[in-house]
């Protein structure tokens, strides 16, 4: 049997019980604190937590609720999806936090039981976009829920000044997953065959990826001995802002160290590993 190249499922409980702890922790004025979410607050975003373990396990229970209009491109989708987390947000409003915590208490525990139930080398029911694909394997969705779960967990934390979730266990396959949109990024960027690019996340949380130019597109390479065109050394806090769009490209280039072709890797900071 092949290994699966990214396993995140199970790190899933450990999200959750981390979660349900943290917003047990919170005060009532905490709850109404301003995210990096823009428009959403902390109590919305734990609604939008709840929002996806429901949607996840209704459409395993064949219920997609209403048939979503014609999606005839990217921005339609995330348009779709832009307006229904909108909506859900705005209903919850009307729910406490603590029903709210009971709630994600008892769905988190369903939610990873569906995607456990999926065959990992399988199609996915749902592509991941944001990395260029218009068909995934069902391990790579799941690596993708597990971004959802870990930056809007990460995005409370930041709102009230809680320790994040930023350590090796967490962090990492949380910013692994979120490179497999860099191959996508770049699809359009014109550069000579076998031109390199060192993405240096810091910390021992972090790691580095090497992202080369092929003769038809732009994949990833193990370490090798060639000295890299354009290196780009970003920090954890950064690099998940960044990705999730909460800082603008231009904050991430002010706060990170590119060396060499400049221009190539300033391309990076362009990358969005979230629907938006």
């Amino acid at each position: 049997m092949n290994p699966v190249p990214l396993p995140t499922i199970h790190l899933f409980p450990v999200l959750d019980q981390l979660l349900i702890e943290l917003l047990k922790s919170l005060s009532p004025d905490d709850w109404s604190r301003p995210t990096v979410a823009k428009l959403w607050t902390v109590k919305d975003i734990a609604a939008h937590l709840l929002h996806g373990n429901v949607r996840t396990i209704s459409s395993r229970q064949s219920f997609t609720g209403d048939t979503p209009p014609m999606i005839n491109s990217y921005q339609d989708l995330v348009n779709f999806l832009n307006e229904q987390n909108a909506i859900w947000v705005k209903a919850m409003k009307q729910v406490s936090p603590d029903l709210l915590i009971q709630l994600l208490e008892t769905t988190g525990t369903q939610f990873t039981d569906e995607l456990a139930l999926l065959d990992t080398f399988g199609v996915a029911k749902y592509a991941v976009a944001w990395a260029g694909e218009e068909q995934s394997a069902n391990w790579f969705h799941i690596a993708r829920e597990y971004t959802e779960k870990w930056h809007h967990q990460q995005q409370i934390r930041d709102a009230v000044n809680k320790p994040g979730i930023m350590h090796r266990e967490l962090f990492y396959p949380c910013i692994a997953t979120f490179m497999y949109a860099l191959p996508h990024t770049y699809r359009n960027v014109q550069a000579p065959d076998n031109t390199l690019i060192e993405i240096a996340i810091e910390s021992e949380a972090g790691g580095n990826w090497y992202l080369q130019k092929g003769r038809d597109k732009w994949g990833f390479v193990t370490k090798n001995n060639k000295v890299a065109d354009s290196k780009v050394i970003i920090k954890p806090d950064i690099a998940w802002k960044l990705f999730t769009k909460a800082i603008t490209p231009e904050i991430g280039i002010q706060n990170s160290i590119l060396a060499g072709n400049r221009q190539l890797g300033e391309k990076i900071f362009d990358t969005i590993a979230v629907m938006a």
